[in-house]
């Protein structure tokens, strides 16, 4: 049996609940790299990743390089003598760092690879109406989430799912996906599995444009569009209300089904319920958030706020 000495590189809350998992499972941890501190939001107050909060709150060796291939970031961790380092929600390596530890380092993955390497892998396997997904551990090499397949764990998509639901199921079933890859290692039983040469689908970074609705889509791409954006970064469109246009996000919504002669876009108050007229249907939105104002239920909008008989969306 193994004695691991393991690095952990992450940053989001998606790599906490791994980093979470080792720590609790006992593993010596001899370092931790995440992101570095940058400003962020209105403020641009200084943001602290959410790794680094969890590694000094268990007080562990934090690591936060501005440069991967920087030589005394390097010097730094090979002074760790690392023999595995275990990578979830971070960034590309370089060779250097991943060809570092004597038995690899691995990564998680939130998809059934080859399907979904990317940036996004949860959003769009809901933008594209997957029913089945999952996560897979697997060694790193020269391209990204390419590398030999160590464990992989499906997970069922349910119809109204969002990305947020989503994204936190996968992180619990990821973490402990980690733990039975690390357990693998420890005992030296690790089989793995080529990638099949096939023409993934892919997932890209999202971009503030991949959020923009076109209402000329099937109602069910809209749906899962929205759903697959919610709550972030979420899905957007423009109001045309009177003489104002006012861009706004749209979290929550529901399917409805019922032929209408109304044109696409339009807008359809009905009973303190906000309807958008789409193909074969409409959309009702439960929860927007108007530029400038702070995210609400429809009902509390209405309360409020007046849609003139002509209004649309686009």
């Amino acid at each position: 049996m193994r004695d691991l000495r393991i690095v952990f590189m992450g940053t989001p809350d998606f790599a906490v609940a791994t980093l979470d998992a080792l720590v609790k499972a006992k593993y010596n941890i001899v370092g931790v790299v995440t992101a570095p501190d940058k400003p962020a939001g209105r403020g641009r107050k200084i943001s602290q990743s959410a790794v680094k909060k969890y590694a000094e709150e268990h007080k562990l060796n934090l690591l936060q390089p501005t440069n991967l291939k920087n030589e005394d970031f390097l010097k730094e961790l090979k002074n760790l003598d690392a023999n595995l380092q275990i990578v979830v929600a971070f960034r590309m390596l370089p060779k250097v760092v991943w060809q570092m530890p004597t038995y690899g380092t691995f990564n998680l993955h939130a998809s059934l690879l080859p399907n979904y390497r990317g940036a996004a892998p949860i959003n769009w396997a809901i933008i594209n109406g997957e029913k089945v997904t999952g996560v897979t551990t697997f060694f790193i090499n020269e391209n990204i989430d390419t590398g030999n397949i160590i464990l992989q764990k499906e997970v069922n998509i349910s119809e109204n799912e969002t990305v947020g639901e989503l994204h936190n199921t996968l992180m619990q079933i990821g973490s402990k996906l980690v733990l039975e890859t690390v357990l693998l290692i420890k005992n030296n039983t690790v089989n793995t599995t080529k990638q099949p040469k096939v023409t993934p689908k892919l997932a890209p970074k999202i971009f503030t444009e991949t959020c923009k609705i076109d209402w000329n889509k099937s109602k069910t791409k809209i749906y899962n569009l929205i759903r697959g954006l919610n709550p972030y970064p979420a899905a957007w469109t423009f109001l045309f209300n009177n003489e104002e246009k006012i861009k706004v996000k749209i979290y929550d919504v529901e399917l409805r089904n019922e032929k209408h002669p109304l044109n696409i876009g339009s807008i359809k108050i009905d009973n303190k319920s906000i309807l958008v007229a789409v193909e074969n249907g409409f959309l009702k939105i439960n929860t927007l958030q108007l530029a400038g104002k702070r995210k609400m239920d429809a009902k509390s909008l209405l309360n409020g706020f007046q849609f003139s008989k002509d209004a649309y969306v686009q």
